[in-house]
C-alpha cells in the first residue's frame, strides 16, 4: 500500500510492543493493531509507545467497540480501519505521522459509545478558552477573543489540565487537549473532506 508513496516506508515491524521497541530504529509513528500475539492490552501498549516519545496510528478490523475504546482513551491519534479505501489510509498515516489527529467514525463511536468516559466539571468560561485553545488559537488570540489577558488564558489552559489530568484524562499536549476537547463535545468531530 505504501510502495506508490515516496516518503512513507515501513521501517520495522514486530509481533508486540516490547519487540518493536527493543529494534534499532528512528520511526515517526507506530500502526497499531489491537490485537498482537502477546494477548497485551491497547492501554498497555500505548502507554508503551508513549514512554518512549513514540505516537500511534490504531490500524484494526475494528472488530472489538471494546478494544477500540481502550485504543482511544490510552491517547492514541486516530483509528483506521483496515477495510477502508488506500487513499484513506495513506491520508490517515501522513496526518498521524504529522502529529495531528485523525478522527474518524470508528474513533468517535468508541468515544461516543463510553459510558465511562468520566466528566471534568470545567465552567463555562474554561469551556469556552478550551474551545478556542484546542481549536489551534494561540494564547495571544483566545485572550483577544474572550477579553481575558494572555496571563489569564494561560492560568485558565493549566486549570483544565488539571482537571483532566486528575479524571485520568491527560491533556499534556495542545493534540490531546484538542482531543478532550471532541470526546467532551466542546468541538464539533472534524469531517473528512472527500476529494
Amino acid at each position: 500500500m505504501l510502495s506508490g508513496h515516496p516518503g512513507l516506508a515501513v521501517a520495522a515491524s514486530a509481533a508486540t510492543v516490547p519487540e518493536l521497541l527493543a529494534q534499532d530504529v528512528e520511526l515517526d509513528l507506530v500502526l497499531l493493531d489491537l490485537r498482537l500475539s502477546d494477548g497485551s492490552s491497547p492501554t498497555v501498549n500505548v502507554e508503551q509507545l508513549r514512554a518512549a516519545g513514540l505516537e500511534a496510528l490504531v490500524f484494526t478490523g475494528a472488530e472489538n467497540p471494546h478494544l477500540v475504546r481502550l485504543a482511544a482513551k490510552a491517547g492514541v491519534l486516530g483509528v483506521v480501519r483496515k477495510s477502508s479505501p488506500d487513499d484513506m489510509v495513506i491520508e490517515a498515516i501522513v496526518t498521524a505521522a504529522q502529529g495531528r489527529q485523525v478522527v474518524t467514525t470508528e474513533w468517535a463511536a468508541a468515544i461516543d459509545g463510553d459510558p465511562d468516559l468520566p466528566g471534568v466539571g470545567l465552567s463555562p468560561r474554561q469551556q469556552e478558552v478550551l474551545a478556542l485553545y484546542a481549536s489551534g488559537e494561540k494564547a495571544d488570540r483566545v485572550a483577544r477573543l474572550t477579553g481575558l489577558s494572555p496571563h489569564t488564558v494561560n492560568e485558565y489552559v493549566g486549570k483544565i489540565r488539571g482537571k483532566y489530568s486528575a479524571a485520568g484524562r491527560p491533556a499534556d499536549t495542545k493534540i490531546e487537549l484538542f482531543k478532550r476537547a471532541v470526546e467532551d463535545g466542546y468541538l464539533p468531530v472534524p469531517q473528512r473532506e472527500d476529494r
